[in-house]
C-alpha cells in the first residue's frame, strides 16, 4: 500500500504508473498473442473472427466493470481518510457482486452472442468461429472479474506491483498454452480461446492465495464476506455513470464495425490488428489517468486540493512525452507491426494507413484522459460520460458513417482523432469549472 499525499506529486504519480502499464501490456499481450498465433497459423479470416467477437465482449463486460470502478475510487477516498474498516467493506461487497455479475454475463453472451453478429452483418463465414471463440472466451468471466476486481481494489489502496507480478505468469502460461493448444494439439480457434481463460483463472486464483496469506486488509473468503447495501448503492452512485459510458462506448465499437464490415474480411482483419496496436499505444494514457485518479481519490480523502493541480500538470506532461515518442514509432514501423500479426499484403497496407492516420494524434488522446482522471478521482463521472458518448455518437460515429461514403475506409480512420479533439476540448472546460471538486464522499 502507497499514500500518495505526502510527496512529490510527478515522482508519486510516475511510479505508481509503471507497474500499472507494465501489467496493462502484460494484460494486452493476452490478446495480442492470440491474434497472431491465430493469424499466422489459422489465417486471416480466424484472425477476423477473434477481432470481430471483442467488441461484443467488451459490450457484456463493460457495465460491470464500470460500476465496479465506483468502489475502487470509494476505497482510495476512505484509504486516504485511514477508515480500514469501510475499505474492508468496500472490498466485501465488490467481490459479492462480481461473483453473481459474472454468472450473468456468462449466460447472456453464450445466447445472444450469434443473433448479434447476424444483426450486425458480420459476413456470414466468420460467425462460426467468432461465436465459437466468444462463448469460450466467456466462460472464464469469473475469473476475469475476480482477477481485475483485484487489481482494481489494490490499486484504490496504492498498491500497483502485486497485480503485475502474477500478471506476467500468468501471459508466459497463455503464450505457451497458445502454442500448445492451437500448433501442437490443433485445436483451431477453441484453443486461442481456453489457453486465455485457463491464464486468467491461473492469475485469479494465485493472486487470491497469496493476498490472503499477506495482505492486511485483503482475506477473500465467502464465508466470511460482509455486504454492506450503503457502500454498495454510493458504488452505483460513481459507478453507474462510468458503466453507462462504458456500454455506450463498447456500442459505438459495434456500430463503427458494423461500418467497417461492408468493406469485407481484408478490411475487418486489418481493423482488428491495427486496433490492437492501436489499443496498446494508448495504455500509456489510460494508466497515467487510472494512476492520476487515484492519487486525486487519495488527496481528496485527506483534505490536500491543493496537490491536485500540481498532480494533473506533472502527468499531463509526462503523458505528452510518452506520446510523442509512441506516434513515432508506431508511423515509423507500422507496417512492420501489421506483419507481426498477418502476411497477407493487402491486409497489411490497409492496417498501415489506419496507423499513419490515428496513430499522428495521440497527444489528443493523452491529454483526454488524463484531465478526465482527475474528475473520475473526485467522484465525478456523469459529466464525463456525457462528454465521451458525445464525442463518440454525435461525432465519431456519425462522421464515420458520412466520410467513408467519400473516402472510403480513410473516412472511417479520420473520424477518430478528430471525435478525441472534442472530447479532450470538452473534458477541459468541464475541469476549469471546478465543479466536480464538490463530489466527494468525504466531507
Amino acid at each position: 500500500m502507497h499514500d500518495l499525499t505526502e510527496g512529490k506529486p510527478g515522482k508519486l504519480i510516475f511510479r505508481f504508473a509503471t507497474p500499472m502499464l507494465i501489467g496493462n501490456v502484460f494484460q494486452q499481450v493476452y490478446n495480442v498473442t492470440d491474434s497472431i498465433i491465430v493469424g499466422k497459423f489459422l489465417g486471416k479470416e480466424a484472425l477476423a473472427a477473434v477481432g470481430a467477437s471483442f467488441p461484443l465482449i467488451f459490450l457484456l463486460i463493460s457495465f460491470i466493470i464500470g460500476i465496479a470502478s465506483g468502489s475502487t475510487i470509494i476505497i482510495s477516498q476512505f484509504f486516504g481518510a485511514r477508515d480500514e474498516d469501510k475499505v474492508r467493506k468496500t472490498i466485501d461487497t465488490l467481490y459479492i457482486f462480481l461473483f453473481f455479475a459474472s454468472i450473468l454475463i456468462t449466460i447472456l453472451g453464450i445466447i445472444f452472442s450469434g443473433p448479434i453478429f447476424r444483426l450486425i452483418k458480420l459476413p456470414e463465414e466468420l460467425i462460426p468461429q467468432a461465436t465459437l471463440y466468444m462463448n469460450w472466451y466467456l466462460t472464464g468471466s469469473i475469473f476475469f472479474f475476480g482477477f481485475n476486481g483485484t487489481s482494481a481494489i489494490l490499486r484504490g489502496l496504492g498498491d500497483s506491483k502485486t497485480p503485475l507480478y502474477f500478471l506476467i505468469i500468468s501471459t508466459v502460461a497463455n503464450i505457451l498454452l497458445d502454442l500448445l493448444f492451437i500448433v501442437v494439439f490443433k485445436w483451431g480457434i477453441t484453443g486461442a480461446a481456453l489457453a486465455t481463460v485457463i491464464a486468467q483463472a491461473g492469475a485469479f486464483l494465485t493472486t487470491v492465495i497469496y493476498l490472503n496469506r499477506t495482505h492486511p486488509l485483503i482475506n477473500l473468503s465467502w464465508r466470511k464476506l460482509d455486504w454492506d447495501k450503503q457502500i454498495f448503492r454510493d458504488s452505483v452512485k460513481i459507478g453507474l455513470p462510468t458503466g453507462f459510458q462504458q456500454t455506450f462506448v463498447s456500442l459505438g465499437m459495434i456500430a463503427l464495425l458494423r461500418i467497417v464490415n461492408d468493406y469485407g474480411t481484408n478490411v475487418i482483419a486489418a481493423y482488428s490488428v491495427a486496433g490492437r496496436i492501436d489499443g496498446m499505444a494508448g495504455l500509456p494514457a489510460m494508466n497515467f489517468g487510472a494512476a492520476l485518479s487515484t492519487y486525486v481519490g487519495q488527496n481528496i480523502g485527506a483534505r490536500k486540493m491543493d496537490r491536485i493541480k500540481l498532480g494533473l500538470k506533472a502527468t499531463l506532461n509526462m503523458s505528452i512525452w510518452t506520446a510523442v515518442i509512441t506516434s513515432l514509432l508506431i508511423i515509423i514501423f507500422r507496417h512492420e507491426l501489421m506483419g507481426l500479426f498477418v502476411s497477407d499484403k493487402a491486409v497489411i497496407d490497409i492496417g498501415a494507413e489506419y496507423l499513419t492516420i490515428v496513430g499522428s494524434f495521440y497527444i489528443i488522446f493523452s491529454t483526454m484522459f488524463v484531465v478526465g482522471g482527475v474528475m473520475r478521482g473526485a467522484g465525478d463521472t456523469l459529466i464525463p460520460m456525457f462528454i465521451t458518448l458525445f464525442s463518440l455518437w454525435i461525432i465519431r460515429i456519425p462522421l464515420a458513417a458520412i466520410l467513408s461514403k467519400y473516402w472510403g475506409v480513410h473516412g472511417i480512420w479520420w473520424a477518430i482523432p478528430i471525435a478525441w479533439f472534442m472530447g479532450t476540448t470538452l473534458s477541459y472546460i468541464y475541469y476549469k469549472t471546478g465543479i466536480w471538486k464538490k463530489k466527494s464522499l468525504i466531507k
